[in-house]
C-alpha cells in the first residue's frame, strides 16, 4: 500500500550568493529536479544524517564490550555533584 505524500504547507526562505545559486541550479538540472526539490531533498538528507549522528553510533566488538561494561558498573558517588544538587533544590 502506497503512503500518501505529506502536505507541504511550510515555507523555507534563504539568501545565497550568485556562485551558490548557480551551482545549485546546475546540480538540480543534472539530477532532473527543480531547484526547490533539489534544495529540499539535499537539506532533508543532511538533516537526517546530522540527527542520526546524535542518535546512533556503531561500535566494533571490543568497543561494544567496553561500553556495556561501563553501563553495568555501579554508579560512583559524586559528593560535589550531590552538594550542587542539594544547594540547587534549597534555592527553589
Amino acid at each position: 500500500m502506497a503512503t500518501r505524500p505529506e502536505p507541504k504547507g511550510e515555507r523555507v526562505e534563504l539568501r545565497a550568493s550568485f556562485r551558490q545559486t548557480s551551482a545549485i541550479r546546475q546540480a538540480a538540472e543534472a539530477t532532473g529536479k527543480t531547484v526547490s526539490s533539489f534544495v529540499l531533498d539535499s537539506a532533508y538528507l543532511e538533516a537526517q544524517r546530522t540527527l542520526a549522528d546524535r542518535r546512533l553510533f556503531r561500535l566494533n566488538g571490543d568497543a561494544w564490550e567496553r561500553f556495556v561494561a561501563a553501563l553495568d558498573r555501579p554508579a560512583k558517588r559524586k559528593p560535589r555533584l550531590e552538594k550542587l544538587m542539594k544547594d540547587h533544590r534549597a534555592r527553589d
